[in-house]
């Protein structure tokens, strides 16, 4: 192998490893901004369920924070005091998942045979709606304050272990769902779900989804069955979105209230899976950790520090301590600007997937006749 085959090879289980090994860091600093890459993660994980759907199948679906809500106040219901559930964790999250697989197959099964914007306006319209239920049902989902507190034990019928003692590095929590415990669950199932996508995509199933994607007809002329491909598509797809829901709501203990699962959050989404590579899972990974990295650390990171005032005074006394000198009152912006410098110098994201990046790349001259 090449130098560079080894390269790309290894890049991903190094990175996986050295973000396992942060929390052993005997550095507070260091663990402050590891808390801080959990619901990173956790939305790593909603966007490999979108790129199932729209990388994968070529399907532009805009409702996948429907089924990243489903997940998150299925998990909320089944565990909080408020309820006779009081679920363990993993029952919970498993219903959650099956939730909203159910779900997303149920809702798009009746809508089959609508393509491109079509499709893309009725999944809009079902996250809407979704929002629409969370914040009616104030019985069930208590409105905008949502549930609250989400820390469920970790097995049935097994009392939750108290981890003083077990602390191997500064900043580690007590409970099971405080960190690093918790970040490390979240990073092995975005491993695991990253390796199984892998293995999906050398299927049968995922060359058969790459097929549909090219070409609907042609594949349908060779025997293959669109609609049962879509509807697994978004099988998967809902599934890793309710698992990422569920992991979310135990990272934040609390399912939030339906704002953290508007149509904002399937627009950030799928401007990672765009940014990154649309089919690719490393590009979608790297996709994730630029957008929602600068959004959740970076940002705060230079809203404090252009607060101070060796920064205001570079300004005149009548622009201090304005809105548009935050970082945070520009994210939309900058989240546009770079989807429009993606589209212009790299359509295909910054890591394309194979099939895409051999497409885009010129032919050899046809040789001259004669």
């Amino acid at each position: 192998m090449s130098p560079r085959a080894i390269l790309a090879a290894a890049w991903q289980p190094a990175l996986f490893l050295a973000l396992a090994a942060l929390p052993f860091v005997p550095d507070k600093t260091v663990g402050l901004y590891a808390q801080q890459l959990t619901p990173i993660f956790v939305l790593a994980l909603l966007g490999l369920g979108l790129n199932v759907v729209v990388g994968y199948t070529g399907l532009l679906h805009l409702g996948i924070a429907a089924f990243f809500g489903i997940g998150a106040y299925s998990v909320g219901i089944l565990t909080v005091q408020t309820f006779p559930f009081q679920l363990a964790f993993p029952v919970a999250v498993l219903i959650g998942v099956v939730a909203a697989a159910g779900l997303g197959v149920a809702t798009t099964a009746p809508t089959l045979r609508l393509r491109g914007d079509y499709l893309a306006l009725v999944t809009m319209g079902f996250g809407l709606i979704i929002v629409f239920v969370i914040r009616n049902l104030e019985n069930i989902t208590e409105g905008t304050r949502g549930l609250n507190p989400v820390t469920p034990k970790l097995l049935p019928w097994v009392a939750d272990p108290d981890l003083r003692e077990a602390r191997l590095g500064p900043g580690w929590g007590r409970y099971w769902y405080d960190y690093p415990y918790f970040y490390l669950l979240c990073l092995g199932l975005l491993g695991g779900t990253s390796l199984l996508l892998r293995n999906l995509e050398r299927s049968r199933l995922g060359r058969a989804w790459v097929a549909m994607r090219e070409d609907e007809l042609a594949a349908s002329c060779m025997g293959l069955n669109p609609a049962r491909l879509k509807l697994t598509a978004i099988a998967i797809g809902a599934a890793i979105a309710g698992l990422a829901g569920g992991l979310y709501a135990v990272a934040q203990q609390t399912t939030g209230g339906p704002e953290a699962y508007d149509f904002n959050r399937s627009m950030i989404t799928l401007c990672c899976v765009i940014l990154g590579g649309l089919g690719n899972r490393p590009g979608v990974l790297l996709g994730v950790f630029l957008l929602v990295g600068y959004d959740m650390v970076l940002t705060p990171v230079l809203d404090t520090y252009v607060q101070k005032p060796d920064f205001q005074n570079l300004f005149p006394e009548w622009m201090r301590g304005k809105q548009y000198l935050k970082v945070s009152g520009w994210r939309l912006f900058i989240f546009g600007a770079a989807l429009i410098l993606m589209m212009r110098f790299r359509p295909a994201g910054l890591l394309p997937a194979e099939r895409t990046q051999h497409e885009l790349q010129p032919g050899p001259a046809p040789a001259a006749k004669g």
